[in-house]
């Protein structure tokens, strides 16, 4: 009795002994997965900025999906949130400069303000990595699509709900990659989703061992190999030329509306477009930051007066508006044309509006009350409006961030005949001052001309002020952070893309509907 009751006790010691071990090694490992998915969103990040390495980004949805793979749904959830805190992070951590240099937020608030951003939106691939892990069949073909489905509702959600905010999508990693040929067929949503399924391909079919398994990394280096190799088809064809007068003004954010430095900007202005020498001239965002009848007497007559008269038109970002009918950030288009527009002149409200900067959602008063930011709500532009005609060239304005939606650019291709042949966005992101922002706007616009095979060109007040032409290549370029003036050629194009085609029809619809489709494979696979 008394040796039986000793094995019992030695044995029971032995048990908790090995529970204790178990413990801890399941602590390290899950502190090992959290510092490694924290260094590969980080790295994901990266290529948005950087797009010669868009192999990162490759790895590091690779990586997300391996330690994803063989984690229960709670723990896949938290790897997911903190990858996509790392990426998003790591993507747009120039929002700190603005509030905190240029709003005068405390650093320790700013810095947890871009965090805090990071990690809700990072709720949406949180919840698409434990739906996989809930849904995966450990097949590595039906956990590829299941995996790249999520992925991109994921990726959906975070450009479209609350007003979207897709900035470092994985798509833009691609501009310089065999995958920008995809562009003009799916858009940077259908690129993100095929970068998820090379990832999960490749990983997962290592993962399956001998078999049909062990060929995933081969045909994951195939597909991407098989694009470089392929040649990209091109769906439109030019439509004349234009000659182009591009303005950079490098006004620093925290003079734009110094009343001591408005004289000096202003004349500026005034100056170079009247002497610019292009068919169309490009001045930035708000280059006049005031309302057309707060500016000096004679000084919007005498602009308007200068294209109205000859050949050359103009696009001017001013702010429009009044206190009865509300303010919108506009761009205004002068020419001898225009006086069959109401006021005289062509107009292009800004649709899509910046949160906390040109609206203040419900419930974030105390927040911008904080900054020492001229904030306000303005008035919203209607969705596809009219492009301004320029020698037979259709032009059509974008404010800012706003090509940043090409699903809202879109919209401007339901009517073929009407559709544009050029855009032009004209912006100021001084509030950024000199950080990667001015790269990955950049990297945005190429991207755009790549999906709908048209020219890009871009005011900026302080960069990137460039032309792109319509495979996503910068043709001619200014320095950033300098007062200059670009002159350039351009040529319009016209012919629809299948991207501008059915986005400009049904939106995301056919991308959501395809995310849902490949979710469904599982269905039959669970019932068996």
């Amino acid at each position: 009795m008394v040796r039986e009751a000793v094995s019992e006790g030695a044995s029971r010691r032995r048990t908790a002994a090995t529970h204790r071990g178990t413990g801890a090694s399941e602590k390290m490992f899950l502190g090992l997965d959290v510092l490694l998915v924290l260094v590969l969103g980080t790295v994901h990040s990266l290529p948005a900025t950087y797009t010669h390495a868009w192999m990162l980004q490759l790895a590091g949805v690779a990586g997300l999906a391996w330690r994803v793979s063989r984690a229960s749904p709670r723990r896949a959830a938290l790897l997911g949130w903190l990858f996509a805190t790392a990426w998003i992070a790591a993507g747009t951590w120039w929002l700190y400069i603005s509030m905190h240099r240029y709003g005068g937020l405390p650093a320790w608030m700013a810095g947890a303000a871009v965090l805090a951003l990071s990690g809700f939106l990072a709720l949406y691939f949180a919840l698409a990595m434990a739906l996989f892990a809930r849904l995966r069949r450990h097949n590595f073909i039906v956990d590829t699509l299941v995996f790249a489905g999520c992925w991109l509702l994921a990726e959906l959600a975070r450009g479209v709900l609350l007003t979207g905010f897709p900035w470092a999508a994985s798509g833009y990693a691609h501009i310089d990659s065999p995958l920008a040929m995809l562009a003009p067929w799916v858009g940077v949503y259908g690129i993100g989703w095929a970068t998820a399924a090379l990832g999960a391909i490749a990983v997962l079919g290592f993962r399956a061992g001998t078999g049909p398994g062990g060929l995933g990394a081969v045909v994951a280096i195939a597909a991407v190999v098989g694009m470089a190799l392929a040649k990209p088809v091109g769906f439109t064809r030019g439509n004349g030329s234009l000659a182009l007068t591009l303005l950079q003004s490098n006004v620093a954010q925290d003079e734009k509306f110094a009343e001591a430095k408005l004289p000096q900007a202003l004349t500026w202005a005034a100056s170079s477009l009247q002497a610019a020498r292009g068919d169309l001239v490009l001045a930035p965002e708000t280059i006049v930051p005031l309302l057309p009848d707060q500016l000096p007497e004679g000084y919007w007559d005498a602009l308007a007066a200068g294209f109205r008269r000859g050949d050359r038109a103009a696009l001017i970002g001013v702010p429009l508006g009044s206190f009865e009918a509300g303010y919108t950030n506009s761009a205004v288009g002068l020419s001898r044309d225009t006086a069959k527009w109401p006021g005289g002149f062509y107009r292009y409200d800004k649709h899509h509006l910046v949160p906390f900067g040109e609206f203040i959602p419900t419930g974030f008063h105390w927040f911008t009350e904080m900054m020492n930011i001229p904030l306000g709500d303005f008035n919203r532009g209607p969705v596809g409006a009219p492009s301004f005609e320029v020698k037979g060239q259709r032009v059509a304005p974008n404010i800012c961030y706003e090509d940043l939606f090409g699903e809202e650019l879109a919209a401007h291709f339901r009517d073929p005949e009407h559709a544009p042949t050029l855009f032009a966005n004209l912006s100021n992101i001084g509030w950024f001052g000199d950080s990667i922002a001015l790269a990955q706007h950049l990297n945005i616009s190429r991207m755009r001309a790549i999906e709908f095979q048209r020219p890009m060109l871009r005011a900026t007040n302080t960069g990137m002020t460039v032309v792109i032409d319509h495979t996503g290549r910068v043709t001619h370029q200014l320095p950033p952070l300098t007062m200059a003036v670009l002159e350039a050629q351009v040529e319009g194009r016209q012919g629809l893309t299948p991207y501008a085609s059915w986005a400009a029809r049904w939106w995301l619809w056919p991308l959501l509907v395809f995310a849902g489709v490949s979710l469904l494979i599982v269905v039959p696979l669970r019932r068996s």
